[in-house]
């Protein structure tokens, strides 16, 4: 089973007002175990940055709506392709996997919503699992927000000080697999179809085992092998051990 672990950054709140996402990360997994495949662009969103999307996730001093000092080290927009241009790359990667999103309805409502403007085809909210649902089921009355679930779960964010949707991908990822029991969550050891990996070019293969190149070494003495022979010795020519299969 693949799943798309994913995360936007955005100017506001609501699309409908004008707000634009300027920010996708995503995370591959596969049987609930990360494969390492990961999707991350910045995205110019064509308008301003109100500030208070700013002080979140720090994307965008170019585009503030006051005018600021550039910030060392600081993600620009203007530079970044539209979301049309990227829209089918990200859509690529995501295939018909199943969504993981913290706040589904949320991320869901932008996505939708700029790949229609793209003229691309929706996501269906069905596609989409919201973790938020899923901590507030498993742990009621609770903090349901991603810091507070890496406290509950031991998970380290303390390279979280702003959004990002990438880092916040990899996060989720880690608390969606500690909600759903762990990273075996059916306690299965094994997978009727076989984990993706890579070469060493980066080509994708089909993981399968293989016999050893060489039999490991026996583990028993000389000793222990001479005593069990005798014991066999003893049991006489009925015994089914020195009978032919």
């Amino acid at each position: 089973m693949r799943e798309i672990v994913l995360d936007t950054e955005t100017t506001g709140l609501e699309p409908a007002e004008g707000h634009r996402i300027v920010e996708i990360g995503a995370v591959e997994l596969f049987n609930h175990l990360p494969t390492g495949r990961t999707w991350h662009q910045y995205i110019n969103p064509e308008r301003s940055m109100p500030l208070g999307a700013f002080e979140v996730h720090g994307i965008g001093h170019d585009i503030l709506e006051s005018p600021a000092k550039p910030v060392p080290g600081g993600i620009t927009l203007r530079d970044k392709p539209v979301f049309a241009r990227i829209a089918r790359a990200f859509l690529d990667f995501v295939g018909d996997a199943q969504l993981v999103i913290h706040n589904a309805a949320f991320d869901m409502k932008f996505l939708n919503f700029e790949l229609e403007r793209a003229g691309l085809p929706v996501l269906p909210l069905a596609r989409a699992t919201d973790t938020v649902m899923l901590a507030r089921t498993k742990f009621p009355g609770s903090p349901a927000s991603l810091d507070a679930l890496c406290r509950r779960f031991g998970i380290d964010n303390s390279m979280r000080e702003k959004h990002g949707a990438l880092l916040d991908s990899e996060i989720l990822a880690e608390v969606y697999l500690e909600l759903i029991g762990g990273r075996q969550p059916d306690l299965v050891l094994g997978s009727a179809s076989p984990l993706p990996g890579r070469t060493v070019t980066g080509e994708a293969v089909a993981w399968r085992p293989h016999p050893r190149p060489h039999p490991l070494p026996p583990r028993i003495t000389e000793a222990e092998a001479a005593a069990h022979a005798e014991m066999i010795a003893r049991m006489g020519a009925s015994a089914i051990w020195t009978k032919d299969a």
